[in-house]
């Protein structure tokens, strides 16, 4: 049977303010079941962890220079290239930052890479009918409330 899901621990600095960071763990996890998403599972010390999911294409483009819109933005943590990434979370006027290193990033991101090619998320068969079977959830909610 071929693996369906890739996931990694990686330590990030939780960044509180220029003079205060501290580093907690993150589960970085890839499921063939919704190819175009990564989820990064934050585990805050004193808190029930948090997950967030966005778009595998967007932390592959953060890497390497300024991306994102809205609540997730990912960029190069210096201009100089692959040292560290910033990981900056928002929601309302809430945020917070992240800096992890490059070199764990890329090599979860080639381990999903070599499951799922960039660009061929469309080809899973299943991805077409859980994304249906979503479509036909939401309608239906959306139906039940109108």
């Amino acid at each position: 049977m071929r693996e369906s899901v890739v996931q990694a621990e990686v330590m990030m600095s939780f960044v509180v303010s220029e003079e205060l960071s501290f580093r907690i763990p993150v589960e970085l996890r890839y499921e063939t079941c919704d190819p175009y998403a990564v989820r990064l599972t934050f585990h805050l010390p004193g808190d029930a962890p948090v997950t967030w999911a966005f778009g595998r294409e967007l932390l592959i483009d953060g890497v390497g220079r300024a991306c994102g819109d809205g609540d997730v933005h990912i960029a190069p943590a210096d201009t100089e290239g692959f040292g560290d990434v910033l990981i900056r979370l928002q929601v309302g006027g809430d945020h917070a930052l992240f800096r992890c290193g490059t070199a764990p990033l890329l090599a979860f991101l080639d381990r999903t890479d070599r499951l799922v090619p960039l660009g061929q998320e469309r080809s899973l068969a299943d991805f077409d009918s859980h994304l249906d079977e979503a479509l036909d959830r939401i309608l239906a909610e959306e139906q039940s409330t109108g």
